[in-house]
């Protein structure tokens, strides 16, 4: 299995839709499938009216996640604190004290009392297992807002 995949978002069912959207190509890093399945199933093509998902690349090693966050340009990174061997917060904090520019990050933290390890992370956001899908679009539309200007749609 590689250690990265990219997953472009689906194509608008429509094009109906006017106005304003935070474009974001996000990052997402778990050891486990099955977590980085349910985070893209939660937040979907669009987390909130305001802010699309173009491009998923799912990371499954830290040394994949660094390469490409010094190779690419990416609007929003999701770590997960439980991935083994390097988890996702240590990974946050090197990113944010090494990456010039770091985009914001969005950890996934073991339980609600980790707030803490959050914090000395760096992070932006976190949110905790077991993963409530409300909350994760809600912090992935918060962060995303704060990404950019928004592009209107055509």
């Amino acid at each position: 299995m590689t250690a990265s995949h990219v997953t472009p978002a689906a194509a608008p069912a429509d094009s109906t839709s006017s106005g304003a959207a935070h474009q974001l190509s996000v990052l997402l890093y778990s050891d486990d499938i099955a977590t980085r399945d349910a985070v893209r199933i939660a937040v979907g093509r669009r987390p909130a009216r305001d802010v699309e998902v173009t491009t998923w690349l799912e990371c499954a090693t830290a040394a994949a996640v660094i390469e490409a966050v010094e190779t690419g340009s990416f609007d929003l990174l999701v770590l997960d604190g439980e991935a083994a061997p390097v988890g996702g917060l240590g990974l946050c904090r090197q990113l944010k004290n090494e990456i010039f520019s770091c985009p914001p990050v969005l950890v996934l933290t073991g339980r609600p009392q980790d707030g803490w390890l959050a914090a000395w992370s760096q992070a932006d956001l976190a949110v905790p297992h077991p993963l409530d899908p409300i909350a994760i679009a809600g912090a992935v539309a918060e962060l995303g807002r704060t990404v950019g200007a928004p592009t209107t749609s055509a």
